[in-house]
């Protein structure tokens, strides 16, 4: 794969293309607009648990950014690589000026800006809502959600490589939505877990990611805790970007 620093102008052009095709696609514009949104009143429901109207509030809005980044970046960009793979898009692209990492950034531009929109609302509005104080450290929030984007969008690439048509995205996308929701803290309190099974919920590929974006919301982790995440998050995103070079198909199976 062809790794030079991408070209900010056909990152653009790359994306509203990108754009024009999920706004045509009624259904994953339905998706990726609407299931966040109810996926944040079934973690409510999930967490109700949790003693304390605050915390329980924190829990929820921390576990809506993780949906947000499964379901718009992660699930979405699964169905679109495929589904530009099979109409021989990803390869028409390959023969103009855009290198690789032009080509899967621009595609994932639509679906990681909807993502940090949707993301800022619910800060904002569920914290409103919710009657939740905003985000103790902002800043590490906000380096939690990148790095959430960009390890979901290494990750839709590897996974789209293994899905052969666009209606079986929603089975090969299951096991990470399943793993991270219950493994890394989404829809249950990750400390809830028996102690061996959460001793490897920590490696899990976002459980890093959730680790930062709980400590910027509600504050009071240890450095040594937020260097673990980091590094974890670091390095889930490295093996990711190496499997994309290995195994990402850019036409379809013949």
């Amino acid at each position: 794969m062809n790794t030079l620093t991408p070209n900010p102008g056909r990152l653009v052009a790359l994306g509203r293309s990108e754009l024009t095709l999920l706004v045509r696609n009624r259904a994953a514009l339905s998706l990726a607009l609407l299931m966040p949104l109810l996926m944040v009143g079934v973690l409510r429901s999930s967490l109700s648990g949790i003693d304390g109207a605050q915390a329980l509030g924190e829990a929820t809005l921390t576990g809506g950014v993780g949906m947000v980044l499964i379901l718009v970046v992660y699930m979405n960009l699964v169905s679109a690589y495929v589904a530009r793979r099979e109409e021989l898009v990803l390869k028409r692209l390959r023969t103009g000026e855009a290198n690789d990492l032009e080509i899967l950034a621009g595609s994932a531009l639509p679906s990681a800006v909807l993502a940090l929109g949707q993301i800022a609302v619910l800060a904002v509005a569920g914290a409103a809502a919710l009657d939740v104080r905003m985000p103790r450290s902002p800043l590490l929030l906000v380096a939690g959600v990148l790095a959430g984007v960009g390890l979901l969008a290494a990750m839709a690439a590897v996974t789209s490589s293994f899905t052969r048509t666009v209606e079986s995205a929603g089975i090969t996308t299951l096991p990470l939505f399943l793993l991270t929701a219950f493994g890394s803290g989404l829809f249950m309190p990750a400390d809830s877990l028996p102690g061996p099974v959460a001793d490897v919920a920590e490696l899990l590929p976002l459980s890093g990611v959730m680790t930062l974006v709980r400590a910027g919301w509600s504050g009071g982790a240890q450095s040594g805790e937020l260097l673990t995440a980091a590094a974890a998050s670091l390095a889930w995103i490295m093996i990711s970007v190496f499997a994309v070079q290995r195994w990402f198909r850019w036409e379809p199976r013949r």
